[in-house]
C-alpha cells in the first residue's frame, strides 16, 4: 500500500493542486493506486479541507498544526467528506503498519527514537527529511518530514515544494510536487 503524506500547505493551492495531480499517477508494484493521505498540518484555511477531499479520492487523515487558527470551521468543512481531522495527533494503522501523525518536528523526532510505530510523519520546520530510525526495538521504521507543500522555509525563503511516499513494503521517497521528480529515497 502506498500512503502519502504532506505538510504545510499554508493555503497554496497551485501546489497542492500539483502535489494531489502527481499522487494520483502514483501506482504500487501491483498497480494499486495511493490508498491513503496523510496531512502534517498547517493547512491554515477552512477552504483547504475541500481541496483535499476533491483532490484525493481514498481516505485523508489531517492533524492540526499551529497555523490552523479556526479549528472549528476546518472540522465542520470536514464533515461528510473523505477527510478525518485527527486533532493534534493521530495513531493508524495501515496495511498492518502503525504510523505516527504531528505537527511539530521535535515531537515526531522523540517519538520516532522511540521505536513504537513503522512510520512517524510530521513537518512544521518545512524541511524535509526521509531517513530510518534504529532504536526501540523496531530498527527499520521510517521517519518522514514530507517539507512544505508552500515551497518556502524560513530563513531560506523559497525551496522545492515536496511531499512524501510510504510504501508498507519498506521504501519510502520525498518527490517534487510541481515535477513529480523523485528528490530522496530510502530503500529496504
Amino acid at each position: 500500500m502506498l500512503i502519502a503524506v504532506l505538510s504545510d500547505i499554508h493555503d497554496h493551492l497551485p501546489n497542492l493542486r500539483a502535489a494531489l495531480a502527481d499522487i494520483a499517477k502514483r501506482v504500487d508494484d501491483d498497480g494499486q493506486p495511493v490508498g491513503a493521505l496523510i496531512c502534517c498540518g498547517d493547512l491554515n484555511s477552512p477552504f483547504v479541507v475541500g481541496e483535499l477531499a476533491k483532490g484525493f479520492q481514498g481516505p485523508v487523515t489531517v492533524v492540526f498544526g499551529n497555523n490552523d487558527g479556526d479549528r472549528f470551521r476546518i472540522t465542520v468543512n470536514a464533515a461528510g467528506t473523505n477527510v478525518t481531522i485527527a486533532g493534534e495527533t493521530a495513531v493508524l494503522e495501515l496495511a498492518g503498519h502503525r504510523v505516527f501523525v504531528h505537527h511539530f518536528n521535535d515531537v515526531g523526532a522523540i517519538v520516532a527514537g522511540a521505536g513504537q510505530h513503522d512510520l512517524v510523519c510530521y513537518g512544521h520546520n518545512h524541511e524535509s527529511l526521509l531517513r530510518r530510525t534504529a532504536s526501540g526495538g523496531r530498527p527499520r521504521a521510517i521517519e518522514l518530514n514530507p517539507g512544505a507543500i508552500m515551497g518556502w522555509r524560513p530563513g531560506h525563503g523559497e525551496v522545492p515544494a515536496t511531499y512524501g511516499v510510504y510504501n508498507t513494503n519498506g521504501t519510502a521517497a520525498i518527490h517534487d510536487a510541481l515535477t513529480g521528480a523523485e528528490l530522496t529515497r530510502v530503500d529496504d
